[in-house]
């Protein structure tokens, strides 16, 4: 990174986070640019509505996924087979339009010592849905705080989802998916053990796979 790339950072860091009546400024200017009037009845209290939306809509950057899953259990009484949870639905927005991407992921690991509760592999997801994001990334970034915090035999993680990116824009193809995957550990050189996990969360959909 040249020095001068590295001071703009630097300024832009030290600015900190934008007030809130600057970001419903910034949704004013938004529908202005649009071609509406922000002072008319039905949108007066949009950029309101739509910063509190955001809120809403990227929780995500205010939640530690390595906190998420720090409080783990030992006593499992010897179990070592597949932890699989499935179908977790999902929202979250691309980082290039800021369009809806809405599918769900299935995750899994092979506990070495420890196993941590269901519902925080789904408030992992959360963390890292509720973030402007590519579908890429979000697999490998679930797959990677998995296997760093809990230090399993392996984990599994597949994403399908719709991107409204392509659906409702650009190319205009309603109906197709993105499936993506990351593999570590036994999930990546055991192939019975890749077919096992594949097998126990049935067909995904018909989109294109990416492995990351």
């Amino acid at each position: 990174m040249r020095d001068a790339d590295l001071k703009s950072d630097v300024k832009s860091d030290t600015r900190g986070r934008p007030t809130r009546e600057e970001a419903e400024q910034a949704v004013r200017t938004l529908i202005r640019w649009a071609g509406d009037d922000p002072a008319r009845e039905g949108l007066e209290g949009t950029p309101d509505r739509v910063v509190r939306a955001y809120e809403e809509w990227f929780a995500g950057y205010a939640m530690d996924p390595h906190e998420i899953l720090n409080r783990t259990f030992e006593d499992t009484d010897g179990y070592d087979e597949m932890v699989v949870l499935r179908d977790i639905r999902f929202e979250s927005y691309c980082e290039h339009h800021i369009a809806p991407i809405i599918g769900k992921a299935h995750v899994a690991y092979l506990p070495s010592e420890r196993v941590v509760g269901i519902s925080k592999l789904a408030r992992l997801v959360e963390a890292f849905a509720k973030r402007l994001q590519i579908q890429e990334k979000m697999t490998a970034q679930i797959a990677n705080a998995i296997q760093d915090e809990l230090n399993p035999h392996g984990v599994a993680v597949v994403i399908e989802a719709a991107h409204q990116c392509m659906t409702t824009r650009g190319v205009h193809k309603p109906g197709t998916q993105l499936v993506t995957s990351r593999m570590t550990g036994a999930f990546r050189t055991n192939e019975k053990t890749r077919r096992e996990f594949l097998a126990m969360i049935g067909p995904t959909g018909s989109g294109q796979l990416i492995n990351v």
